[in-house]
């Protein structure tokens, strides 16, 4: 009926107040989607409910309100705040006179323009088709009556249903792309834990500064901005961390209240980057008024990833926008780090993550004294490569007594690499 939404248009946006807080939404947020896919707004209109309507969502008077406002500001869209069934989008379509979209809908149209990578568009392609799917409508009704009589009967098969065949075929199709990518991505997971490479997996609310961070900790040129949903694809880059060694850091897409769970299944091949990390460093906007909230969201994403049960260290970014604080770390009672304060933008406190960091993943540390025989010079070799080596000298035996200090990981390498334990030419105390 409508031409599809393009960036661009001009816009009514509607926002309804509930009084359950499970179906409340943020308008400032709506402003910033918006904002984020490219739209112009001309006017906002507000209601309050109990409940949704069921014809039009907002009820007949306010419904009737809002054509009269899109009537004079001559919008080219409506956008809701909220979740539409397909009748109610039909009829408020009807009313309108014009396109209307709701969240997720709006949501995808965002996740449509910033993929760049093959596996992104697929993703995003998967999830829009999956909406899609239960908003066709019945079109060519001429054709769909069964008559009797040569020459008067319809097709087998009408408009809807051929439509939602071609549709099934081809989600099935992006299904096998995207299981293909998945193993890939699988074998990569498994050559790092192999290696025992750690990974440590940037989330957080969109809009957060995760780019930022990861560009300032890696000198990546992952592209960054004041938006919302500016990374799609999961980006991975290796980072040296002392006492740690190589470890791979990842940055994910950002989270967001009410995460359409279309995209939630599509993107669970990127999400799994965090299910799979060692660490996960939670980013939050410490200027950010509702970030408590944009926390407590974050989690509930993770617990559906089934993620919440990795360690998680908390990174207050953007410092620089409130008063009188300072970059430094926070612990516990036994002194591990719990939170970093810093500033990704002015690249303040970095050195202080890096140090929380080296801390959570290697924490155990393996220092000791090896006594290696000549015939081991391999392992001594391996031990000088990892800058292991803190102190050496040869005893009368004419052996190699050496000072060690390396990671656990480092050592369990090593013991792969081998064949055997190292810790047979440990000296006993």
């Amino acid at each position: 009926m409508f031409d599809r939404y393009e960036g661009g248009e001009q816009a009514v946006l509607v926002h309804v107040n509930f009084s359950s807080e499970n179906d409340r939404e943020d308008l400032e947020e709506l402003g910033l989607l918006v904002s984020s896919a490219g739209v112009s707004t001309l006017a906002v209109c507000t209601t309050t409910r109990h409940s949704p309507d069921a014809k039009y969502y907002v009820g007949s008077g306010k419904a009737q309100e809002i054509a009269d406002t899109v009537q004079a500001e001559g919008a080219d869209i409506v956008i809701f705040n909220h979740a539409l069934s397909p009748s109610q989008e039909r009829n408020l379509e009807a009313l309108f006179k014009c396109r209307v979209l709701d969240r997720t809908g709006l949501i995808l149209d965002i996740f449509a323009q910033r993929a760049r990578t093959h596996e992104g568009k697929l993703q995003v392609e998967l999830a829009q088709l999956r909406h899609i799917s239960t908003r066709l409508i019945r079109g060519w009704t001429h054709l769909e009556r069964q008559k009797g009589g040569i020459g008067l009967r319809g097709p087998g098969e009408t408009q809807l249903e051929t439509d939602r065949r071609l549709l099934r075929a081809r989600i099935n199709h992006i299904l096998g792309r995207l299981a293909k990518v998945s193993k890939q991505r699988e074998q990569g997971r498994r050559s790092r834990k192999k290696a025992e490479v750690p990974t440590v997996s940037l989330v957080g609310y969109t809009n957060a500064g995760k780019s930022t961070l990861f560009n300032a900790l890696t000198e990546a040129d992952v592209y960054a901005a004041d938006q919302l949903f500016a990374t799609l694809d999961p980006t991975l880059r290796k980072i040296d961390i002392d006492d740690v060694g190589e470890t791979i850091l990842a940055d994910t897409v950002g989270f967001i209240r009410h995460l359409p769970h279309d995209l939630v299944a599509a993107f669970k091949a990127t999400l799994t980057e965090t299910r799979e990390a060692d660490l996960q460093l939670h980013v939050i906007d410490v200027a950010d008024p509702r970030k408590s909230d944009n926390i407590f969201q974050v989690n509930e994403v993770l617990t559906e990833i089934e993620a919440d049960d990795i360690p998680q260290l908390l990174v207050f970014n953007k410092i620089d926008l409130i008063e009188d604080a300072q970059p430094h770390i926070e612990r516990d009672d036994e002194g591990k780090p719990i939170s970093v304060w810093l500033t990704a933008q002015k690249e303040q406190g970095l050195d202080l993550l890096l140090q929380a960091i080296s801390e959570l993943l290697g924490l155990a540390m393996w220092d000791t004294q090896l006594v290696l025989p000549p015939s081991e010079g391999k392992l001594r070799a391996e031990l000088y490569q990892l800058n292991g080596v803190n102190e050496e000298h040869i005893d009368e035996q004419g052996q190699f007594v050496l000072q060690v200090r390396i990671s656990k990981i480092d050592q369990a390498k090593l013991n792969k690499q081998l064949g055997y334990n190292i810790e047979k030419w440990q000296v006993s105390h």
